[in-house]
This record gives C-alpha cells, structure tokens and sequence, in this order.
C-alpha cells in the first residue's frame, strides 16, 4: 500500500474532524474497503481467513489481512490462535463488534427503506 501524505489537506481535514467527534473516525473506519463485509462475514460465521477469502471472493489477501487487523485493534473483533500443525487461527466478534454490527443492521435497514424510496421518488421528476 501506498503511504498517505501527513502534511496533505486531506488528511489535516481528516484529523480535525476525527479530533472533533469520535464518530467521524468510526465512520472513516467503517468507509474502508471491505470493512463491514468482513464484519459481517465474521458475525455469520466464516471466522477463518480462508472462510472469509472464499466469501468475500474479490477481497485482495493484503486487504483482508490489513481489516482483520484494523478490526482487532479497535477491538472489534478477538483473534484466538490455536496450537496446530497447520497453524489455526480464529475471529470472533467481541461484545463491542455485536453491538456495532447490530447498529449497522438497523443502518442497513434504514437504508433500504429509506434511501432507496428517496431514490424511486427522485426518479419521477
């Protein structure tokens, strides 16, 4: 990945916002590629990297393995590495990741109710 520039407009902006309310850095979180697909492949179950590469079928390995980690940090997610020959490793969603994954359920919701009724509408006139 490229690295971004700290001294670019872009990124004091984004700084500013994120400094200003702690949901703008949710919603720059969340706004990442693939992120809440991951989420969610992880809360129906596909709690291995291949299980989630295999889902998520255009996902780069660099881009999962970077919101697999990205996830854990924000804790978000718990990863339990298993003591096997091959190595096993497991995510799960913490109780912090359900109830965020239970906000964007109703995020979702809203969207296709909502939006999607603005957008029929919009295409009328």
């Amino acid at each position: 990945m490229t690295s971004r520039k700290l001294n670019s407009t872009n990124y004091s902006n984004q700084v500013y916002l994120e400094e200003r309310c702690t949901l703008n850095k949710l919603i720059n979180l969340l706004s990442k590629r693939w992120m809440t697909e991951v989420l969610f492949g992880i809360e129906e179950g596909n709690n291995r990297f291949t299980t989630l590469k295999d889902e998520l079928e255009h996902i780069s390995d660099n881009i999962l393995a970077d919101r697999l980690k990205l996830l854990e940090e924000y804790k978000l997610i718990s990863k339990e590495s298993f003591s096997e020959i091959p190595a096993r490793v497991e995510y799960t969603l913490t109780d912090t990741g359900r109830e965020l994954s239970n906000i964007l359920e109703k995020l979702c919701d809203f969207s296709d109710t909502c939006m999607l009724s603005h957008q029929q509408a919009a295409k009328k006139y």
